[in-house]
């Protein structure tokens, strides 16, 4: 349960005939099915009349004329509130709590939700978007979305770098059921440690987040919320394979030991085997890999009590093998025979999350969050060496309550925050502990029709960063009937680790250059942003067909920042921001119906992201400036066994991007200083036999575009022009694949 995120929400069901002529009666359901909730609260608003459903689900409240707002809330579950003029008789499904705050005002579930009530610009991406690609792992989880743009991070490891609001994933907060997760020494590779299978949904939340969630978080924040063992499928089975040769398995197997006890085990494989190397560059175009994932889940509710708890466990072990066709690692490693990488990482991690809902208080509540993770990274880029270690540790403690009413809500809390790195790059080590504890107070104030307000600050000591305040605030209007206009502001801090982000500086001839100022994270200061901004929707009907339309833009300003400066071919520079850093990020998007069953989603964006580097204020550099997104989605009518067909296609069209400087290269190893733009084609058929068996089928890049030269003086790795990480394009050429799910 995520006590920290409890909002109120308006979903009215129906009415049917009225039982009695003072009682409103009902029944309250889990959503999706027809399981009853037994000890539901049930409560009119700013009132002391409330009751609880009985074993089945139904429940009776005294109907007084003076209060028409009646909260359902369940430990676990969306709290609800809905409007009751008059007795009468209803039937409601409620939410389990990590679907955050959409309205549906349709039967259907809508595969991408985007909030019109809360502070905050939240989409979330729910299973069925998910299931739209292939969606092997976290990384590969945003294709189908126009939230967040997917890049290419070098021409060796085949791994996807994410962005937002114009900035790479370091300057996101990612987490893990609201517990940070993908940071440190994990920053590259840690979205392909999630697999697609144990993703539930997606919280997708532009400009910056939470107080409760830390100070981490500067363009926004993305949660993960992993499939539960009480909801999820007693057995699951997916397999997966590509004409690359990448071959994937994932199991889960759920057990319901007691009425108030499960447990999950989810197992995850991937291999791939086969050399690749479309381009004959003599470099493989992907990785040899393979990884093992294991993941044990308890849950424990007790709604009588008001006791929720989830409790992971998990450990990894991912090995990676990179470099040109013929290298042999027993044989090539640190010689000159062949230039060849490895990178090979073990990390265990466990979470504990515990909530407390007062029984009699139901819109009270405490929420402790605990995390610990073991990292380890050993690997090599040809003579280069790269290990990193990283123990983590992490806890949240959260009080949620009101003031005077559900109206006016607040929550307060204490943040403790352990990390420990040891790095050996070349024969340099480095070394830190990171310490840090804060606290913070958020207030949410919701008329539930025209404003809703969150406004957090939390303090926080850092032994490298100091004492610093946080403020974040995000408001919301609604100007008229489906419109929703919002507003946010907040600062985001960081320490960045410049090794860990930036690993595919090793893959190259390029020197290291630190030109630090004495500061506290080697050398550097820490990073300070400003983030603000605003975004529109308007909901319509065209047709009798219900569609959406938004509009956002926000701007992040750097106050300090460690610049990463690629622009002298024959190093990487890292120094402190000296003039401007500063993102701009526009976004349009358009979703509507276009024909029963047919779901048509496109956007433009546009970015203006620059950076005073060495030579100047200059755009960044493998960031396309404009933007075009499109996707289609075609289901037919699913029949009563749960058969049906799913066609999905998606195109990505990327406009010109600006190089770094190649211009001290001999001619043949100059790129120019912009490269044309492009386009991807991806699409996908889903043949669903039963509720229990469907197949897929499925095409990236089915134009076949590849980058022409994505390892520059491939004929040479350990000469001086050898560099892999300008890469603008895919790789790879078209791939076809192919697999199963079952479920019983």
């Amino acid at each position: 349960m995520k006590t920290n995120f409890w909002l109120l929400v308006i979903f009215l069901i129906s009415s049917f005939s009225i039982k009695a002529q003072n009682e409103v009666t009902g029944l309250v359901m889990e959503a999706n099915s027809e399981n009853p909730l037994n000890g539901a609260n049930v409560y009119w608003l700013n009132s002391p009349i409330g009751t609880i459903t009985k074993k089945n689900g139904v429940f009776s409240i005294p109907f007084e004329s003076k209060y028409n707002k009646l909260v359902i809330s369940y430990i676990g579950f969306t709290t609800d509130t809905l409007t009751i003029t008059e007795p009468t008789e209803i039937k409601h499904w409620l939410k389990p709590e990590n679907q955050l705050d959409e309205v549906i005002v349709e039967q259907k579930r809508e595969a991408v939700q985007k909030t019109f009530f809360a502070a905050q610009n939240v989409v979330t991406v729910n299973s069925a978007e998910l299931l739209k690609a292939a969606c092997c792992n976290l990384s590969e989880s945003f294709e189908t979305n126009p939230a967040i743009d997917v890049n290419f991070n070098d021409a060796l490891t085949g791994t996807k770098q994410i962005q937002m609001l114009g900035l790479t994933s370091p300057y996101l907060l990612i987490t893990q059921e609201n517990i940070p997760m993908v940071r440190g020494a994990s920053q590259t590779y840690g979205l392909t440690f999630t697999p697609g299978t144990w993703v539930e949904s997606i919280q997708i939340t532009k400009g910056a987040g939470s107080v409760v969630n830390g100070y981490e978080s500067i363009s926004g924040q993305i949660n993960t919320e992993l499939v539960k063992p009480l909801t999820d499928n007693p057995l699951f089975i997916n397999a997966y394979g590509n004409r690359n040769g990448r071959l994937e398995l994932n199991a889960h197997i759920n057990q319901r030991l007691s009425d108030k006890w499960s447990t999950g085990l989810y197992l995850h494989g991937n291999d791939r085997s086969f050399e690749i190397d479309n381009n004959d560059d003599g470099f493989l175009d992907a990785p040899l890999a393979t990884q093992i994932n294991i993941q044990n889940r308890w849950q424990y509710q007790n709604p009588e009590k008001g006791w929720v708890s989830f409790f992971n466990v998990r450990f990894l072990n991912d090995e990676k093998q990179v470099g040109q066709t013929d290298f042999d690692p027993d044989t090539d490693r640190f010689t000159t025979n062949v230039w060849g990488s490895e990178i090979d990482t073990k990390r265990f991690d466990s979470s504990l999350k515990l909530g407390y809902v007062f029984p009699e208080l139901p819109y009270q509540s405490f929420g402790f969050q605990a995390s610990y993770s073991k990292h380890q990274q050993d690997s090599f880029y040809g003579f280069n060496v790269y290990d990193i270690n990283h123990t983590s540790i992490y806890s949240n403690l959260i009080f949620n309550s009101i003031l005077g009413n559900t109206q006016n809500k607040f929550k307060t809390g204490i943040t403790v925050a352990y990390d420990a790195y040891e790095e050996l790059v070349n024969d340099q080590d480095f070394e830190r502990v990171d310490r840090s504890i804060g606290t913070f107070f958020e207030y949410s104030y919701d008329d539930l029709d025209k404003v809703s307000l969150t406004a957090g600050l939390r303090f926080d000591t850092h032994n490298r960063l100091g004492n610093f305040f946080t403020p974040r605030l995000h408001i919301r209007y609604t100007p008229w009937e489906r419109g929703s206009l919002r507003g946010s502001f907040g600062i985001g801090r960081r320490a960045a680790n410049i090794f860990a982000e930036n690993q595919r500086l090793f893959a190259s001839s390029r020197t290291i250059q630190l030109i630090g100022n004495g500061g506290e994270v080697y050398g550097f200061d820490g990073e300070k942003a400003l983030n603000f901004g605003f975004s529109f929707i308007q909901g319509f009907t065209l047709f009798e067909r219900s569609g959406n339309v938004s509009l956002d833009f926000y701007r992040t300003d750097f106050e300090n920042q460690v610049v990463v400066d690629w622009e002298n071919p024959r190093a990487v520079r890292f120094s402190n921001l000296e003039g401007q850093s500063y993102a701009n990020s526009l976004q349009i998007e358009l979703n509507y119906e276009v024909l029963p069953q047919l779901e048509l989603r496109t956007a433009y964006k546009f970015y203006d992201v620059k950076t005073d580097y060495q030579t100047g204020l200059l755009q960044q550099p493998l960031q396309a400036r404009n933007r075009y997104f499109l996707n289609l989605g075609y289901n037919t009518v699913q029949k009563e066994n749960g058969s049906q067909w799913r066609f999905d296609y998606t195109l990505h069209t990327l406009g010109e991007q600006r190089l770094p400087s190649t211009e001290v290269n001999p001619v043949e190893f100059q790129l120019g200083d912009f490269v044309q733009g492009y386009s991807l084609m991806n699409t996908q058929i889903t043949r669903v036999f039963s509720k229990k068996f469907e197949v897929y089928l499925g095409g990236e890049n089915l134009t076949n575009f590849r980058q022409d030269n994505p390892v520059l003086a491939a004929n040479d790795p350990f000469g001086p022009n050898f560099d892999t990480t300008i890469v603008y394009a895919p790789v790879l050429g078209t791939m076809v694949y192919a697999g199963f799910r079952f479920k019983s």
